[in-house]
């Protein structure tokens, strides 16, 4: 019996696992060892751990060279700045812990690869907090020297955009690019344990004919975990600056399309609840009555005097689909996030029809 043909995407879905440049072959893996989840070894906070056990080592014998501020409040800007410019005790402990850092995270990746749906990944785009620094770009590149080392073929890249901004851009490819014809540009969402980052993105379309030109025009930070809110709390200020993304493209005479895309932590049920991933955010995103793409909805039902719709997926997912356009040169790639965790997500390029 012949095969029937695929449906084609013409519609937005949350968490779907066929978009119109991808497959998504698995995301929000979780391994577990006798350790513990595998990707907590290769996460900001474990980098962190690394450097505190180097830095008490240390102190049994001899002054700490960094000082007695805690690792986990030593910014990445300083920890460049240790490298380059401190001492050489202090430069020291930093490249020690690039070091571990990247031997745990080669072990995390080889783990991963084992997964049958990461079989033949042929390239990792690396993504998150720490690739957005010298620190971060000197674990990848010593993490996939190990990896050749481990006869493991794989090629690791640090992702092409600022992490801030490849989690808002990567929003692009959650809808079919039809819907953004005659618009200038869409309102984007990342949410993450610490940060909620708003943003509008210019489509530059009309320039390019494709989203590779695409950028981040307006911008707006809120940092929830120094504010401690409820979810509804959350939710109120997320649809805040929304609203006021709105306002700065009327002003600047940006035309929105009625989309707003979403990156959120967690494991994405197809009507927008999330099953289960969302422990640093504030209040209990999984509780199933609970809806972020609908309430928004509610509360911004039109742009543009179009109804709106949202569509939301996990947050490394988006992140990852920022670099989609670049991806052409390989059939099956991935990506992971190094932040609070380590998010994930491994993808199959579609063939476009002729």
């Amino acid at each position: 019996m012949a095969q029937k043909p695929e449906p084609p995407t013409t519609f937005v879905a949350h968490g779907a696992s066929r978009l119109t440049d991808v497959e998504i072959d698995a995301y929000n893996e979780e391994i577990s060892d006798k350790e513990g989840f595998v990707g907590d070894r290769a996460s900001g906070r474990a980098f962190r751990a690394i450097l505190e056990t180097a830095r008490e080592q240390v102190r049994k014998l001899d002054k700490d060279p960094i000082g007695e501020v805690a690792s986990e409040e030593i910014s990445k800007k300083q920890l460049d700045r240790l490298l380059v410019e401190g001492d050489a005790e202090a430069a020291g402990l930093v490249l020690g812990t690039i070091e571990e850092f990247a031997r745990e995270f080669a072990d995390v990746i080889r783990q991963f690869l084992r997964l049958k749906a990461w079989k033949n990944t042929e390239r990792i785009v690396i993504g998150g907090g720490l690739r957005a620094s010298r620190i971060g770009e000197l674990a990848i590149g010593r993490t996939a020297v190990l990896l050749k080392t481990m006869d493991i073929d794989v090629e690791l890249v640090p992702i092409r955009y600022h992490p801030d901004e490849a989690g808002l851009i990567g929003c692009m490819h959650l809808a079919p690019s039809w819907m953004f014809s005659g618009h200038d540009g869409i309102l984007a969402v990342d949410i993450g344990g610490s940060n909620i980052r708003v943003g509008i993105v210019q489509l530059n379309t009309r320039k390019s004919g494709d989203l590779t030109k695409s950028k981040v025009v307006e911008t707006e930070l809120w940092r929830h975990a120094d504010d401690a809110p409820d979810r509804d709390g959350a939710v109120e200020e997320l649809v805040s600056m929304l609203k006021t993304m709105i306002k700065r493209a009327n002003k600047g005479k940006l035309q929105l399309a009625p989309f707003i895309g979403i990156g959120c932590p967690g494991r994405i049920r197809e009507d927008g609840s999330i099953e289960k991933g969302s422990q640093n955010l504030p209040g209990d995103w999984e509780q199933k009555s609970f809806n972020l793409p609908d309430l928004l909805r509610a509360a911004i039902p039109e742009i543009d005097g179009h109804e709106m719709i949202a569509s939301m997926h996990n947050d490394a997912v988006v992140q990852g689909l920022s670099e989609a356009p670049f991806m052409s040169d390989v059939g099956h790639w991935g990506v992971m996030t190094i932040g609070t965790g380590l998010g994930n997500a491994r993808f199959t390029n579609r063939k476009r029809a002729e």
